[in-house]
């Protein structure tokens, strides 16, 4: 469970989430959806600890992410899948780098199951045969893909999509929507 106890955040002096309260139970899914800028990527990151409140706390499953230690919040973050606005691929890294790289820092997978879990997670999306591709030989909808395939490479008990088919034309916000659908139909 997630719960969302009156946090606030602010950047200088713009309020981006002011005294936001909400409870996430297991199996739900939901939807946060607000003009541009308002702060949906902002409550996101918050919720994974990437960016801490100003105040009030966030309680995932018991544990207070304010209150616990750098170390466990990475372990707790590996329950999460996130699959960011622009992708967050690094430029320099392989397709499959860019997948094995959360599940080297998040998880105490030996070599062997992080190339499975790349295998499969690459498969899951319909994008086989592109863990040798560096992100600059990808399209839009092939970059989003990989990073659905990153998140799911996780295993994660909760997952938070930031706008995955913003910019995409309409055939690829269908294909990007059913693989999210499915993903959660069959997860």
């Amino acid at each position: 469970m997630i719960s969302i106890n009156n946090i606030s955040k602010s950047f200088s002096d713009k309020v981006i989430l002011d005294n936001l309260s909400f409870t996430i139970n297991h199996g739900d899914k939901i939807a946060i959806i607000g003009q541009s800028g308002i702060g949906k990527s902002v409550l996101l990151k918050t919720i994974i600890g990437l960016l801490r409140p100003d105040n009030g706390s966030i309680t995932i499953d018991d544990q207070d992410i304010n209150k616990i230690s750098f170390k466990k919040l990475q372990k707790l973050r590996s329950k999460f899948g996130m699959v960011f606005q622009f992708g967050a691929l690094f430029d320099s890294m392989t397709v499959g780098e860019n997948i094995g790289l959360a599940l080297q820092k998040l998880t105490n997978c030996d070599r062997f199951e992080i190339n499975e879990r790349i295998s499969n997670s690459l498969l899951e999306v319909n994008m086989e045969n592109t863990q040798d591709k560096m992100p600059s030989e990808l399209s839009g909808g092939m970059k989003k893909r990989v990073g659905i395939a990153r998140a799911i490479a996780l295993n994660p008990e909760y997952m938070l999509y930031d706008e995955p088919t913003t910019g995409l034309d309409p055939i690829m916000t269908d294909s990007i929507n059913r693989l999210i659908n499915n993903f959660h139909s069959n997860g």
